[in-house]
């Protein structure tokens, strides 16, 4: 059984956390997730959820104190000499349902595509792009069409497990900065700073998260 924890704690607000166990049950996994809901006020079904996974194929989620179902199914098939996976997704409570595909072309470029039910042009169209021999270097234009905006991320991965980003959301008009650093000894942690360029006091909000893993 495989244990993990994550801190989240945001400047000016209470900080958050969620406990994760995971087992395996020949080829799916059943996890139950936690977070400090379930134990603030005494032992509840507050943030309860309990999931079954087969890596590849489904994932069920059951978020116990909203009796909310979540559905995702995976299958790949072969077009034109390339594999397009696809995603199926519904959410019975939010009543959504989405349709994700992907395509790699060679290993440093991919092209995405998520459509929502239910609206008419509600679609995204992601490129990705990794540069040079060790495609170090990430760049993922992402496209709206309903919308008719643009998302950008740009990511760096630097040697030793640490990561630099940086995101722009033209419809939020907010710019993040963000540093991870996944080590196997102190885990994996990440440092992010969002601000909104159109605001007129462009204060950052300040996040910190790190995560833990245990073999129980």
């Amino acid at each position: 059984m495989k244990a993990t924890v994550k801190g989240r704690y945001e400047v000016n607000k209470s900080a958050t956390a969620v406990a994760t166990l995971t087992t395996n049950a020949g080829d799916v996994r059943l996890k139950a997730s936690l977070t400090d809901a379930t134990f603030v006020r005494g032992p509840s079904l507050n943030g309860l959820a309990i999931s079954l996974e087969k890596p590849g194929a489904f994932i069920l989620d059951y978020h116990l104190p909203t009796k909310d179902v979540r559905f995702q199914f995976m299958n790949s098939v072969r077009l034109m000499e390339k594999t397009v996976n696809l995603t199926y997704t519904h959410a019975r409570g939010d009543n959504r349902t989405a349709l994700d595909g992907s395509v790699a072309f060679d290993p440093s470029n991919k092209v995405s595509v998520n459509y929502a039910f239910g609206t008419p042009g509600a679609c995204k169209v992601k490129y990705v792009y990794a540069h040079g021999e060790l495609r170090q270097t990430v760049l993922e234009p992402c496209y709206d069409v309903f919308n008719n905006t643009w998302d950008f991320v740009l990511t760096r991965n630097l040697d030793g497990g640490d990561s630099l980003k940086a995101t722009y959301h033209t419809t939020t008009k907010n710019l993040g900065l963000e540093w991870s650093r996944d080590s196997k000894v102190n885990g994996w942690f990440k440092i992010s700073a969002t601000v909104n360029l159109a605001e007129q006091q462009k204060a950052p909000k300040l996040i910190a998260e790190s995560t833990w893993n245990y073999e129980v």
